[in-house]
Order: structure tokens, then sequence, then C-alpha cells
């Protein structure tokens, strides 16, 4: 039985804690404020989930999930995530963040923060570039013809592998995007941005996204500098 990690449990990582539990997952779900803030949470998404401390999601999860605000990155236990596969959900909003000024010169990229931050640990970068209601409503079994695609990005193709699974049993297959590095194609503000899965740009009407649509969204991506 493998268990999920999440460090976090705000609108994505609750999302993805019910999915896992949904797919027959165990779930240790963590937040910043501590296990007993997350009793209710837990109750209502039923199944095979506990709340946990950070270090507990972290040392129990088979995969973890980071899904904090960028601020908080460096809170994440780095030690005891080593040898283990790491998605990352983070995205940078100066506003929220503060200033950032690796990633506010492009010299790097979200992800790239946290896999430094974790040298042991392998970093795959997913589920940053969807609404929270949509991943839930979109989630499709494998083989549904109205299954949707998220992208991936990492440097480790055995972790890439690991985040697909991850990402099949949750309900989507997964591109790949290539390196960490590319992640920056899918992030915030860019065509392949959550609106992706919005129709018309309706955010009450989510709507399927197939490989080819998303690869023609991905290659429309242009650095922030360039879109000044």
């Amino acid at each position: 039985m493998t268990t999920l990690g999440l460090i976090g449990a705000g609108n994505i990582g609750s999302t993805l804690a019910r999915l896992a539990v949904a797919a027959g997952y165990d779930v240790v779900l963590s937040n910043s404020r501590g296990p007993e803030t997350l009793v209710d949470l837990v109750a209502d998404i039923g199944g095979k989930a506990r709340p946990g401390t950070r270090e507990q999601a972290a040392t129990e999860g088979d995969i973890v999930v980071v899904t904090v605000p960028l601020h908080a990155y460096r809170s994440v236990p780095a030690d005891l995530l080593a040898g283990k596969v790491v998605v990352d959900t983070n995205n940078y909003y100066p506003e929220r963040d503060g200033a950032i000024s690796a990633l506010d010169d492009e010299s790097t990229t979200t992800s790239e923060l946290l896999q430094a931050h974790l040298p042991g640990a392998s970093v795959v970068k997913a589920f940053n570039n969807i609404f929270f209601r949509h991943l839930l409503d979109l989630a499709r079994p494998s083989g549904d013809p109205e299954r949707s695609v998220l992208p991936i990005a990492g440097d480790d193709a055995a972790a890439k592998e690991t985040a697909t699974g991850l990402l099949d049993d949750l309900g989507y297959d997964a591109y790949d995007v290539g390196a960490l590095a590319e992640g920056w194609r899918y992030q915030r503000d860019l065509p392949a941005y959550a609106g992706i899965y919005a129709t018309d740009g309706d955010w009450a009407n989510p709507r399927q996204v197939t490989a080819p649509v998303l690869e023609a969204e991905l290659a429309r991506a242009r650095r922030y500098r360039d879109l000044a």
C-alpha cells in the first residue's frame, strides 16, 4: 500500500488527499499549525487519511508532495526527504512570497529552488497549473476518453516515472515537459497555466485538456521579461 505524504493541506493538498484516498492510498496530511488543526478535514476526507506533523508526512510518505506557499519552502525537512520522490506544486506570487531575486531575473525556477533545498531528494514539478476545483472535477480513470493531461518536469527519469504513476492513479495522464528548468513553461500567468482548464474563461465550467492542446500552449510560453 502506497502512502502519500502531504506537506501542506491547503486547497491543492486537501484535493490531492481526496483523490489519493479514492485511489486506495494511505495519506498523511500535515500543515504548519499542527495535526490537531486537521482533525475535521481528515474526518471529511475519510478513508485512510490521517493527520500528522511535517516530519511524519516526510518520513511515512513513499511519495511526498510539497504544497506550501513558496516563501515557506525552507521549512520543508530536507534530511527526512533524502532518497525520496518529492512532487512540488509551488508557484511564485511576489505579493504573497516577497521578492525573490533569482525568480525575478528568471535565473532559476520555483522547483529548482526546492531541489536546491532538498539535495538528497528527486523533485518533480506537478499540479501547480490547475485550479483545485478543476483538479477534483476533471479526474478520470485510465482509458477514459475524457481524461485530461497534466505537465510534469524533473531531472530524474525514475522520479518522473513515479510521478507519472501517481498522476495515473489520481486520474490524469502526464505530459513530460523535460528537465526541472523547463517548469517555467507552465508557471503563473502563462498560456499553460490554470486557465487552460477553464472553458472559454468560465472557471465554473472545467474542460478536458488533451496532450496536443497542452503541447501547443507550452510552445507559446514566453519569459516574463519578453512579455513586458
